[in-house]
């Protein structure tokens, strides 16, 4: 095999590749690229660590075609110190690959590309196509809720659902539930005969991450995805990005979501994250190995009061707030407040709260107190000694 490509684009092209590199693993087929090279100007590269893998097709003079698996970091820290606007591989019949650009030249090992394990089906009569930047936006709103090896393996990731005129995405852990729901054009890509969008799936955490990354703001830019029974895949410019979806039932998120709240505060968002960010100077400071994360957050009248003590010292906070219902003090994890309250859309948050030992909910409204019923945030408290 013998390809030259465009450095700046081989390596544009090699970066994504790497999210689905397995770093861990004794298979060292799933450590590399494989390689392909079809006549007279494809090459096809593509990596997998049996979870989630990436395909991008790049232009390239091929010399002479041929398919191997060449180490992804090695070739990737080898194009990064090449100089030269082209880069020319040649992969031997004794599995030498070599790498030429300028006077420079480097040569490692390959595989066969007849080693690489088998890709999933790429292509399914569940399809649809969406605007990238709400799927990121969406994802940028619901992932810090979603689980971490949490034991209910269902709530390590986030759920979506389609329907024929819109997207929802929920996730959920032991102490936090972000819901968003969007009403948006999908163009429905069924072939098979059904007119109708209605389906529901699991995306792992590491696939949620991933696509945050991949995933454009701009726009008019559109994803076409797939959905088979046990995958996922993303259409994204020349890029396939495709995953495992996470197997089993979701839990039913709008029965733990309390509605009958007696207490409603309304906040300035930009006010309440920036005192919460001078809570984070206590609430964060390592003590005697570990971190004392909570902040109390006392309702009374017409004014939040915000504060936390620690070894490391106090801080205290006070805001202007629209209030209704009875006077509460409740403590909740920092970080997760802050991360739960950034996450809502909107320059006014409605919190509603019933006790201390009762979940809060946080959603966006209007100078009015009017709620938007698009996104929901919940956050459980956390005991007090005090």
């Amino acid at each position: 095999m013998k390809i030259i490509f465009n450095r700046s684009a081989v390596s544009a092209a090699v970066a994504p590749l790497m999210c689905a590199v397995s770093g861990k693993s004794t298979l060292s087929t799933i450590e590399g690229i494989m390689i392909e090279a079809k006549m007279p100007d494809t090459c096809i590269m593509t990596t997998y660590d049996l979870e989630k893998g990436v395909r991008i097709t790049i232009e390239a003079k091929v010399i002479e075609e041929g398919c191997y698996i060449i180490n992804a970091q090695k070739f990737n820290q080898t194009l990064r110190v090449m100089e030269g606007d082209e880069v020319t591989l040649t992969v031997d019949e004794k599995l030498t690959a070599c790498i030429f650009s300028g006077r420079s030249s480097h040569k490692m090992n390959a595989l066969k590309g007849s080693d690489f394990p088998s890709i999933p089906d790429l292509v399914s009569d569940r399809s649809f196509i969406i605007g990238q930047a709400v799927v990121k936006k969406m994802i940028g709103q619901v992932s810090f809720a979603m689980g971490v090896n949490d034991q209910r393996n269902v709530l390590n990731g986030t759920y979506c659902k389609i329907t024929d005129d819109s997207i929802m995405m929920v996730s959920c852990d032991s102490f936090k539930l972000a819901k968003c729901c969007r009403t948006t054009e999908l163009v429905n890509k069924n072939t098979n005969g059904n007119a109708h969008l209605e389906f529901g799936f699991i995306i792992p955490v590491k696939t949620v991450n991933e696509l945050s990354r991949l995933l454009s703001d701009d726009e008019e830019s559109v994803t076409q995805i797939y959905i088979t029974r046990k995958h996922i895949v993303f259409l994204i410019g020349d890029l396939t990005f495709f995953s495992r979806l996470v197997d089993g039932e979701y839990i039913d998120y709008n029965r733990i979501i309390m509605n009958n709240h007696r207490i409603s505060v309304i906040a300035d968002k930009r006010e309440l994250v920036s005192a919460l960010e001078r809570a984070a100077l206590i609430t964060e400071e390592k003590i005697a190995g570990s971190v004392r994360s909570h902040v109390k957050l006392d309702v009374n009248e017409a004014a939040l009061k915000i504060s936390a003590v620690s070894s490391a010292g106090s801080t205290y906070d006070e805001l202007a707030i629209n209030h209704e219902g009875d006077d509460i003090v409740i403590a909740f994890n920092n970080r997760f407040l802050i991360d739960t309250i950034r996450a809502c859309d909107s320059e006014k948050l409605m919190l509603k709260m019933s006790s201390p030992l009762t979940s809060m909910n946080i959603q966006p409204c209007d100078e009015n107190g009017n709620v938007g019923e698009e996104e929901i945030f919940m956050l459980l408290p956390v005991r007090t000694k005090e």
